[in-house]
């Protein structure tokens, strides 16, 4: 679990869900890792919390794109699982039509994991968490293997040990959005934390965002431990 703090308060608040994973061998300053060697530079996978300061993100986006507003902090689960260990929940992917990948990312066997995930908020004054949204990676358009290749396609040396994000991983329906922007869709909505009581459209001070997700075989899992971090106040400048 981790604190997060910036030195301004975090207005519109927010997580997103995603999964990272590590790179394993890497390749070598300007060599590009080719798509069929991509599966064996990936080590494993966690649940990812890439936190988003919305009112900084939407103030820098333009022109300068996220900055401030995505890196004051990411929060990952305990176990890095490994490929080997995802391999029995591979599902097959329909090829890309809406972009049509590029070349260089299209894949001869793609295929996407079914890992089922959720995302609860405890506030300070409730007595246990509520999930407020239920997703699955499969839900992804791009593949680990695509991102890797397409991270280091200019020559970017990877190294062992390197962190992607997957980006937020949400599905079609709105319990599945993995964001409070989406979920409040853009502030419109109210979200409530179960029969706490309390409702959110972002998150506050002293509120506690854990992340589980796990891959359900016949008579076991496979999961990833707690992803879990709390918004602490603000530092004054």
């Amino acid at each position: 679990s981790s604190g997060i703090n910036a030195e301004w308060p975090l207005r519109p608040g927010d997580f997103e869900l995603e999964m990272g994973f590590f790179v394993g061998p890497g390749n070598k300053f300007g060599d590009a890792i080719k798509m069929e060697d991509a599966a064996d530079q990936i080590f494993g996978m966690v649940l990812m919390n890439d936190w988003s300061a919305r009112d900084i993100q939407k103030w820098e986006y333009v022109p300068l794109g996220p900055f401030n507003g995505k890196n004051f902090g990411t929060t990952i689960s305990p176990w890095v699982v490994t490929m080997d260990a995802l391999a029995p929940f591979r599902l097959p992917l329909e090829p890309k039509t809406d972009p049509e990948p590029l070349p260089y990312l299209v894949e001869k066997d793609s295929y996407q994991f079914d890992i089922k995930l959720f995302t609860a908020i405890q506030g300070e004054n409730m007595n246990k968490s509520e999930i407020v949204a239920s997703s699955n990676f499969k839900y992804m358009y791009w593949s680990p293997r695509q991102q890797l290749v397409h991270h280091s396609v200019t020559g970017c040396n990877m190294r062992p040990g390197d962190l992607l994000g997957s980006g937020t991983i949400s599905g079609t329906e709105p319990h599945e959005y993995g964001s409070m922007l989406e979920l409040c869709w853009k502030g419109t909505k109210e979200v409530k934390l179960g029969d706490s009581g309390e409702i959110r459209k972002f998150l506050k001070d002293g509120d506690d965002v854990i992340m589980t997700g796990y891959a359900q075989g016949m008579g076991y899992r496979v999961g990833f431990g707690n992803c879990t971090g709390k918004v602490l106040p603000a530092n004054q400048l």
